[in-house]
């Protein structure tokens, strides 16, 4: 049997704050543990204390699941905004830099 089982690991993850309960998921899970075992597999160092497999994948699912890593919801529409806004927000500066001093 895998430990921790999906059930236990997600009461966990259901108490971060980080994420909304509406995002969590076994799909979520499983790409933050892939995620996070493809960083190990890069070199990362490991956040847990003597692992109980020596695999990346479960170091990363125990990693989770003592709240080591965190799993961030990821809105690509809200980053969008916020790019538009800074964008918006730089011309209006590049505008008023450009009139700024001109007494024609």
């Amino acid at each position: 049997m895998i430990h921790p089982s999906y059930t236990e690991l997600i009461d966990v993850l259901s108490e971060q704050e980080s994420l909304e309960s509406s995002m969590l998921s076994r799909y979520t899970i499983i790409i933050a543990a892939a995620k996070r075992a493809r960083q190990i597999v890069d070199g990362s160092e490991i956040l847990v204390e003597d692992p109980k497999v020596n695999k990346p994948v479960s170091i990363a699912v125990e990693e989770l699941y003592n709240s080591k890593i965190k799993i961030i919801s990821h809105n690509p529409d809200e980053e969008e905004a916020k790019a538009r806004e800074q964008l918006a927000h730089q011309e209006l500066s590049e505008i008023s830099l450009d009139n700024y001093g001109n007494d024609d």
